[in-house]
């Protein structure tokens, strides 16, 4: 009777291979849209720190903090618009250790963001990317290799 059983249990799945890989796709196309978005975006707004043509990003450092640099607040701007680039680099390329940095280097604007009046609502924005950029780092632990090759079993 046991024997019967099993066999009923494996010829239950025969077709439905690929259940696991269509539950999965969601999770993919929720890596893919993440991989971009923290690729793209630190890249276009470390860019913008030398254009200005999305806002004036010197208005979002504390004063605080742009008196402790040495090279002042501008130029400190430039300087956080080069790391920025970097950022969505290593993202792009090396997702896993990209979705770390860019989670700690939005801790840290979080830390600049709270020293500044009235720019608590941004700082609370940035706390939520940061959990979407945590979410790519673990999710590119599954997704960030090329899918394994299936072999044909003859």
């Amino acid at each position: 009777m046991s024997e019967s059983t099993s066999a009923h249990a494996e010829g239950s799945f025969h077709g439905h291979e690929n259940v696991i890989t269509s539950a999965a796709r969601p999770a993919r196309q929720a890596y893919q849209i993440l991989h971009v978005t923290f690729g793209v975006v630190p890249i276009v707004t470390g860019l913008d720190k030398f254009f200005h043509l999305l806002c004036n990003w010197d208005a979002y450092l504390a004063p605080a903090i742009a008196k402790l640099s040495p090279i002042g607040g501008h130029n400190l701007m430039l300087v956080i618009g080069v790391v920025e680039v970097i950022a969505g680099l290593v993202v792009a390329f090396k997702p896993k250790y990209g979705g770390y940095l860019v989670a700690a280097w939005l801790w840290g604007i979080i830390i600049n963001l709270l020293l500044i009046p009235n720019f608590f609502a941004i700082a609370f924005r940035d706390f939520g990317l940061s959990l979407g950029a945590l979410a790519l780092a673990r999710l590119s632990c599954e997704f960030s290799s090329s899918p394994p090759r299936r072999s044909h079993v003859q």
